[in-house]
């Protein structure tokens, strides 16, 4: 049965000797506009093709506002920083993502703390945030407060996992009852809708991470969206150093990131967008490949309960258990297809142990279970028209 999933995989790449998890797909355009880039000689963060960027994904996401990073931990960072994230807080989020979430939580002096995930969405289950709020927090003058360990809650984070989109309504119905604000790690979603709105526009602040593995690629580079003015002004101040505007004054009024995205980074990001829904639909089409494939020889494959909505960026796995799944995970990347497990949960990890955390049973289930295939939209496509 796994011999046939490598000789399929191999058949759809082209049998190369090695198939990546993701790669992305680049062409003339990309080179066009990265040449015009270095012509300009506006190479660092300033230059049109930021400005250019920043509109276009602001445009695609319907958000009022985009502001480019130099990576999206770093969008994650500024994003939580703005919205009030300080030591002594604590941030909400799933234990089913990639460290950066977490990492960002710990680089404002914050604690995560952790909830489950729906098994369905493999992004934060809704029941359990609530029953989180219900019972493990108090009412104070400055919000909710974790019983447990004494910390406000000032922030929950959901991830868009795999760019499935979560329940990310009901998320923010919750977070408005409480008044907590909500910053949505759509870091692996660009292209992902939910009820035909982006995801990532739900909250005070929405973050996309355009790694060189994401459906989207400007190498490296993030991006922040909001509808809110002021939020925006103060992300932009943030992310530039906190630098007071003048024409040759270097005066700096708090203590900011050097967080803004390379104008040569943003080139490419430029050429990228133009083709965004044909790699969505090129996406689209592996999903289905996949699906009917799987199936036919027995094996789960993950399927978003909302379809067509989901960008599926990274194409995933259910098996049966972890011995399975180790023996799958060993026998593809042994015949050079590369397979990877889901990340280990956070609150495995040695420096995240010890944070709150309610029961986590889907995430230590469906951890065992998950494995991600390659899942470029480079495939042979024609073979299977």
């Amino acid at each position: 049965m796994f011999e046939k999933a490598i000789d399929f995989i191999r058949a759809l790449y082209g049998d190369r000797e090695f198939i990546p998890l993701h790669e992305p797909v680049l062409g003339e355009k990309e080179k066009a506009y990265l040449a015009d880039c270095i012509d300009s000689t506006f190479v660092s963060s300033v230059g049109a093709y930021v400005e250019r960027f920043e509109r276009e994904i602001a445009r695609y996401t319907g958000a009022t506002h985009a502001v480019a990073t130099c990576n999206g931990t770093a969008a994650l960072h500024a994003a939580l920083t703005a919205v009030g994230v300080d030591a002594e807080c604590e941030v909400i989020t799933q234990p089913l993502t990639f460290v950066a979430t977490c990492n960002a939580i710990r680089y404002c002096g914050a604690e995560p703390a952790f909830v489950d995930i729906d098994p369905r969405t493999l992004g934060m289950c809704p029941a359990s945030l609530e029953r989180f709020f219900k019972e493990h927090t108090r009412e104070e003058a400055t919000g909710p407060v974790n019983t447990a360990t004494g910390r406000r809650v000032a922030a929950v984070v959901p991830m868009h996992t795999f760019g499935h989109p979560c329940e990310i309504d009901t998320i923010a119905e919750i977070c408005g009852r409480y008044g907590v604000p909500l910053v949505e790690d759509a870091a692996e979603s660009l292209g992902s809708f939910y009820q035909n709105r982006h995801t990532g526009t739900f909250g005070k602040a929405g973050v996309f991470s355009f790694n060189g593995n994401k459906i989207l690629t400007t190498g490296g580079g993030g991006m922040i969206v909001t509808d809110d003015d002021a939020l925006a002004a103060r992300l932009r101040h943030l992310s530039t150093t906190a630098k007071l505007p003048h024409p040759w004054r270097y005066e700096h009024d708090e203590v900011g990131f050097n967080y803004r995205m390379p104008n040569l980074n943003a080139a490419l990001g430029c050429a990228q967008i133009e083709r965004l829904e044909e790699l969505r639909n090129k996406k689209r089409k592996l999903a289905e490949i996949y699906k009917d494939f799987f199936g036919k020889i027995g094996i789960e494959f993950y399927s978003s309960p909302f379809g067509d909505a989901s960008n599926h960026w990274l194409n995933a796995l259910v098996l049966k258990g972890s011995e399975e799944r180790d023996r799958f995970l060993r026998l593809t990347n042994d015949h050079g297809v590369m397979t990877r497990p889901a990340w280990e949960p956070m609150h495995r990890l040695s420096m995240y142990a010890a944070c709150f955390r309610t029961p986590l049973p889907a995430t230590d289930e469906m951890a065992a279970r998950l494995v991600n295939i390659p899942s470029s939209a480079n495939f042979t496509e024609g073979l299977f028209a």
